[in-house]
């Protein structure tokens, strides 16, 4: 009997352990959890449908988007490419696509691979805050860092080449109804299946009024109530985009944990 409730716990244990990493759902080739909707699935018809350009101080490109649908490198199907030909020399802002819908609190998957030594551009989360896609960067402005606010976790990068996957939950600012912050935004992000950051504060928008909303806001610092899409960043670099779902959410708690 001793024996046989040894091998019960042990199971139980195992079975714990592994539950939050299944209920999570993160990492390459994640499919959309339950009510999410797929912004991008490999195709012009889905990146037409949903995206746009920002149209911030710095755009330079028309619509329809120029982002190429390239075949896959790695594996069956298509992506698409950010090098957009009005970004060349890193004009960040000049051919930004986001989404055409905003959000306030949600749950997204995103997957790039950088083709090329140095390839740069970002994932912003409510047109706001970047989650930095640069190869080569390990410092606080580097791969997988909230930019300018927390350590890069470059360990968990897959490398030129290969396909890694941001798993987001965001929670916007909170206001009081004189328009004044009360609550940070905050996130908590896995970078290829790994928990990379917890309930991390967001402070500002980092880089001018060309980086997003809020940008030119005091400095980044003038954070207001403005709900904002998902945004890629074009910045003259071959990185490509696939698989990318999103889901509202309304986190009445300052908790993004997952």
């Amino acid at each position: 009997m001793s024996n046989f409730r040894t091998i019960l716990f042990s199971m139980l244990f195992l079975l714990t352990s592994f539950c939050p990493l299944l209920q999570a759902q993160v990492g390459v080739g994640a499919a959309p959890v339950k009510g999410a909707k797929v912004y991008f699935d490999g195709s012009r018809k889905r990146l037409d449908k949903h995206w746009t350009y920002w149209a911030g101080p710095r755009l330079a490109a028309s619509l329809p988007i120029k982002w190429e649908i390239v075949a896959d490198p790695v594996d069956e199907g298509t992506a698409m490419d950010s090098n957009d030909p009005a970004a060349a020399g890193g004009k960040y802002g000049a051919a930004d696509i986001v989404t055409k819908q905003k959000f306030r609190d949600f749950r997204a998957h995103v997957e790039f691979l950088i083709l090329e030594p140095g390839g740069n551009s970002g994932v912003y989360l409510q047109n706001r805050y970047e989650i930095q896609v640069l190869d080569g960067d390990s410092s606080k402005h580097g791969m997988g860092a909230i930019i300018n606010e927390t350590p890069s976790p470059y360990y968990a990068y897959h490398g030129l080449g290969k396909w890694n996957a941001y798993d987001v939950v965001f929670r916007a600012a909170r206001f009081d109804k004189n328009g004044n912050r009360t609550e940070k935004a905050m996130v908590t992000v896995y970078f290829n299946g790994k928990k990379v950051h917890t309930n991390q504060p967001i402070n500002q928008v980092w880089g001018g009024p060309n980086s997003g909303i809020d940008g030119g806001n005091d400095g980044g610092k003038g954070i207001t109530d403005t709900p904002g899409g998902l945004k890629l960043q074009a910045e003259g670099h071959h990185v490509l985009y696939r698989n990318i779902w999103i889901k509202k959410l309304n986190l009445k708690q300052a908790n993004t944990d997952f």
